[in-house]
């Protein structure tokens, strides 16, 4: 049996009210930090050098924010899946958010070509009193192209605790066979998710259906999400129009997007 090489990444940080404070980095995962506006947060972005991942490869994020700390983490485009010969490609993040610390992960979508098999987790700690703007999309095949994804699976899983207790799970488990079924995607070929986390989310909850169409919810009290289906050219421009209002709106933070998003 042929025994394939694969990428094994790991990177992670942890940033204090005056600045990063540890940072832990495994090849192919790298953390690069533009600089940032004067008086803006700490900016990461994530970056994958091996330019995509392949079946059997796997990538770990750890994300932790001190109490009083501000930080916006992204990554440089979107994150390439590539065929798999049978493994699924992996993809983990960890994230702890302090009392008083604000968070915004906003990553780019990750493409999965046909054929590709990707298992993606996250596991977010927010402590009653932090707060986290995050983000998710997913483009199935690639569309510029004209690439389908026929074949292939999607098991997308996250935890969200605040404090000890978990307040919120969602998990989904796609077979490319079943995407178009009317209890699948019924056609779709992109979806994203935004969630927000803060002591005053309900007072954002008519600007996240204006922003969705309809298509928010406010979890519990202090947990607001934004859920978008449908082609990917819509849903991008439909979350990178949801971000900048609800970082301005929420976070008190300029309507705009992450810089590398715009790139």
């Amino acid at each position: 049996m042929i025994r394939h090489q694969r990428a094994i990444g790991a990177a992670s940080l942890d940033v204090a009210a005056h600045g990063l404070v540890r940072l832990a980095q495994a090849s192919p995962l790298r953390i690069l930090f533009p600089t940032p506006e004067p008086g803006a947060a700490l900016e990461a972005a994530f970056v994958n050098v091996a330019g995509g991942l392949a079946g059997g490869d796997s990538i770990t994020s750890g994300i932790t924010l001190l109490p009083g700390a501000r930080a916006q983490i992204t990554t440089p485009a979107a994150e390439k899946i590539y065929r798999s010969l049978g493994d699924a490609s992996a993809i983990t993040t960890r994230i702890e958010v302090a009392e008083g610390a604000v968070l915004e992960f906003l990553p780019q979508e990750a493409i999965l070509f046909d054929g590709a098999v990707l298992t993606r987790a996250m596991d977010a700690r927010v402590a009653p009193g932090g707060t986290l703007l995050a983000a998710e999309a997913v483009v199935l095949g690639r569309i510029a192209r004209g690439e389908v994804w026929h074949h292939g699976a999607l098991h997308d899983r996250w935890r969200l605790s605040q404090g000890e207790r978990l307040i919120w799970a969602d998990a989904m488990r796609l077979d490319a066979a079943r995407r178009d079924a009317p209890f699948g995607l019924d056609g779709a070929d992109s979806l994203g998710m935004i969630l927000l986390l803060a002591e005053d989310a309900a007072r954002h909850r008519e600007l996240a259906r204006d922003l969705t169409d309809g298509a928010a919810s406010l979890v519990r009290p202090g947990l607001l999400l934004l859920r978008f289906l449908g082609t990917a050219g819509a849903v991008r421009g439909a979350m990178a129009a949801a971000i900048p209002a609800l970082r301005a709106a929420a976070l008190g933070l300029p309507p705009v997007l992450p810089r590398l998003w715009t790139c």
